[in-house]
């Protein structure tokens, strides 16, 4: 079997070089790349995939700049194997990620997302544990190995706070493909399609082997938007639906852990020292109003 590993490209060339050439680093040669350039400024990342020779990579660049969502789904229009990776173009795979997931795949192939191990590093590739990261260690579900979760127990794990790192999922495609990105979440339509896979019964895995580099960015699109309260109400009209589905199910935990958005409030209180220092009231604002739960 061939793992389908696309980009939906859009950043900074050095770092997208970077992704690609963890690719091709790969041990386990069972793989097929494809580059979707969403038309970004420069040339450089267009030239470099030129000069690529390896038949297993495509490069394709758009006419013009379409945004995330539409570039993620061009993406899983695109796919033809049975199992894909929406990669982000600034993080990295250890070699060994591909073999990781095809192997996942074949032991547990019922389920739909599978989430390797992680570790963070950062713009020089150093390794990090910032304290976001700590947090999402210290909320995931405990054990080892190789781990299935399904059903309400996994909804309310992730709405109380997503601790997944979406870059590093593999899918079956088959799933992603019917499912698909809502409308109107640009910035939490990670958590949106995952859990909309999970509302519907399908399984997460977790595999033990840390086989992926998830990049920190203090500049990314979610972090420039959390001081002017842009990500933080996109997140309050995700979490309505969220309770709302979650309640239709009968899943009262789900629910109830969706209208109490606890690590989404948290992190908000956390902003608010800064949007003081910056004597930032419409920020200070936003900030206190989702951090109280209004």
């Amino acid at each position: 079997m061939t793992l389908d590993i696309f980009i939906p490209y859009w950043g900074e060339p050095r770092f997208m070089k970077e992704t690609v050439r963890s690719v091709l680093a790969q041990d386990d040669g069972d793989w097929k790349l494809t580059v979707v350039d969403d038309a970004y400024p420069t040339l450089e990342v267009a030239e470099f995939m030129a000069s690529i020779t390896d038949q297993r990579v495509t490069y394709v660049r758009k006419a013009r700049n379409e945004g995330i969502t539409a570039n993620y789904r061009t993406c899983v229009s695109m796919a033809t194997e049975p199992v894909m990776v929406l990669l982000g173009s600034d993080d990295r795979l250890k070699p060994s990620y591909v073999r990781d997931i095809l192997s996942a795949h074949e032991r547990f192939p019922n389920a739909a997302i599978i989430q390797p191990g992680v570790e963070l590093i950062d713009e020089n590739g150093t390794i990090i544990d910032p304290l976001a990261d700590r947090v999402k260690r210290a909320i995931q579900p405990r054990g080892r190995g190789y781990q299935i979760f399904a059903g309400e127990k996994i909804a309310t794990s992730l709405l109380h706070g997503d601790w997944l790192y979406w870059p590093a999922l593999a899918f079956r495609t088959e799933v992603i493909s019917d499912v698909g990105f809502r409308e109107g979440f640009p910035l939490i339509q990670d958590l949106a399609i995952v859990m909309d896979m999970i509302f519907r019964g399908e399984q997460l895995l977790r595999t033990p082997e840390v086989t992926f580099q998830y990049r920190r960015h203090t500049n990314s699109a979610s972090s420039s938007t959390l001081l002017d309260g842009t990500r933080f109400a996109g997140e309050r009209e995700y979490f309505e639906l969220a309770h709302q589905i979650s309640a239709e199910l009968g899943w009262s935990s789900a629910a109830r852990a969706a209208r109490l958005r606890l690590t989404s409030r948290t992190h908000a209180a956390w902003l608010i020292p800064s949007a003081m220092a910056a004597r930032d009231v419409p920020a200070l604002t936003s900030l206190l109003r989702h951090a109280l739960g209004k």
